[in-house]
């Protein structure tokens, strides 16, 4: 019988209509939490070392996409999987509303400005899907852009968000031919998980700060989000860009899952340490001689 860890995400690579609904958002393993605590650990370890790779190469980039609904666990399954990464390695960016300038520009400039350089890792907390989640369920939010001949609500119609995948599809492709490896998770919490974490950060002091009334406003549009993201996620999942739906209803499930396949793509990549060439070899012969002849007591 598969466990959780064996079995635990639905990684899609082809274009398609999918629900939801029809996926779990939690799957019972035989692991205890000590044990999920320790896999992640270990995983992680091994995703710092490769990091180290991923650098030293400067070939490849590699971008995780975390998409979710509020109180998926996001914020904390990038801080326990990926928070020991090297900085000079690694760059994090919590995409809110467009401000101002944002809205001047398309709706994937912001999102390419974030992009991490070869050999670097970015982390895109919440992403350019917003543009076809959020502004799906709040299509009004799209007359805010002044998208010439968008002029009403009635004017975001399928064909406008049709536009909008095709774009991501393109840009996601661009990437990939650029050398920048995609992984897309969507954390998939139930609705009762969501409302016990609502209920825990009201009733908890030092949880409180977390707490928006805002999020449980939007739980008002639960089946609105739903729908938008399986439309979102079967019209851009791709082989170059795959998502991947990780039950999220326990979270360090969700956090072992998320580190294993981390490490196991970072793994896939092969990434070898360069071997110096016959110039940067006679450089250290000569530096290695230069520092044996200077004087003991200098």
């Amino acid at each position: 019988m598969r466990t959780l860890l064996h079995d635990p995400a639905f990684a899609l690579e082809k274009a398609g209509p999918i629900d939801l609904s029809e996926f779990p958002t939690d799957i019972a393993g035989e692991e205890d939490k000590k044990e999920l605590k320790a896999l992640v650990e270990k995983d992680k370890e091994r995703i710092i070392a490769l990091q180290e790779l991923l650098y030293a190469t400067d070939s490849h980039a590699l971008l995780l996409v975390f998409q979710a609904m509020d109180a998926s666990g996001k914020d904390s399954c990038i801080r326990h999987v990926l928070g020991g990464l090297d900085p000079q390695g690694c760059q994090v960016w919590s995409f809110k509303a467009p401000s101002a300038e944002e809205r001047d520009h398309d709706f994937l400039w912001r999102h390419a400005k974030a992009l991490p350089e070869r050999g670097r890792i970015g982390i895109h907390n919440r992403s350019h899907y917003e543009e076809v989640v959020v502004t799906r369920v709040h299509p009004e939010f799209i007359l805010g852009q002044r998208i010439p001949g968008i002029t009403s609500v009635e004017k975001v119609d399928r064909a406008f968000w049709e536009d909008r995948y095709a774009a991501i599809r393109n840009f996601e492709e661009h990437l990939t031919r650029e050398g920048t490896v995609i992984m897309k998770f969507f954390l998939h919490v139930g609705r009762a998980a969501q409302k016990e974490r609502f209920m825990e950060r009201i009733r908890d002091p030092e949880k409180r700060w977390k707490f928006n009334v805002g999020d449980v406003r939007e739980r008002a549009h639960w089946k609105a989000y739903q729908q938008a993201y399986s439309e979102a996620i079967g019209a851009t999942a791709a082989p170059h860009a795959p998502w991947y739906i990780i039950p999220a209803d326990e979270q360090w499930e969700s956090r072992a899952v998320v580190a294993r396949l981390v490490r196991e793509r970072l793994e896939a990549m092969d990434l070898r340490p360069l071997k110096p060439s016959p110039e940067q070899d006679a450089a250290a012969v000569e530096a290695e001689r230069t520092l044996n002849a200077e004087p003991k007591d200098a």
